[in-house]
């Protein structure tokens, strides 16, 4: 990898718009964490609205809640067939009403929960792509060091052979 696309990448990392070294920059690169944890940030950062549209939709979605939910709909049913008579009779209008606005209520508060996950799910990725870039960065000058012992390992082997010293012993 060229030193120019080098320094793009890790100035990239680091959103820095000054003229650094490459030293520079891989000694920053190593020394920064680039990983951020998400969900600290994200809990960090939440409103009160937030916090109640999570707090309903973890209840909505658990089998608690749907199980609850039509054993008082069974209820409802029960009660205005055999007890009240003209409460709710049958087919059901005001239940039916209810149970429309709720769910008119209900969906949007549970879009906008899946709305804050998203954006933290989008967090997350670009958190991975920045931890990907800088390990490839990383593995990238492990392998040019590598490379450079490796060269210079063959020419004190060749220099010695020159000088017909026995690498055996």
């Amino acid at each position: 990898m060229d030193k120019n696309k080098k320094k793009e990448i890790v100035k990239m990392l680091l959103k820095s718009k000054e003229e650094i070294d490459e030293e520079e920059l891989m000694e920053l690169l190593f020394d920064q964490p680039i990983a951020v944890d998400v969900d600290k940030l994200d809990k960090n950062n939440m409103k009160f609205s937030d916090k109640v549209a999570d707090t309903i939709t973890a209840i909505a979605g658990s089998w608690y809640f749907i199980i609850g939910f039509t054993l008082f709909l069974i209820i409802w049913i029960l009660l205005n067939v055999y007890l009240w008579d003209n409460v709710d009779p049958y087919p059901f209008i005001l239940l039916n009403l209810l149970l429309s606005c709720i769910a008119a209520l209900q969906a949007p508060i549970i879009m906008m929960s899946q709305n804050r996950q998203a954006k933290k799910d989008s967090l997350r990725n670009q958190n991975d792509y920045r931890t990907d870039l800088k390990s490839e960065l990383i593995l990238e000058q492990l392998h040019d060091h590598i490379e450079l012992i490796i060269s210079n390992q063959r020419k004190i082997i060749k220099k010695l052979e020159e000088k017909d010293i026995d690498l055996s012993k």
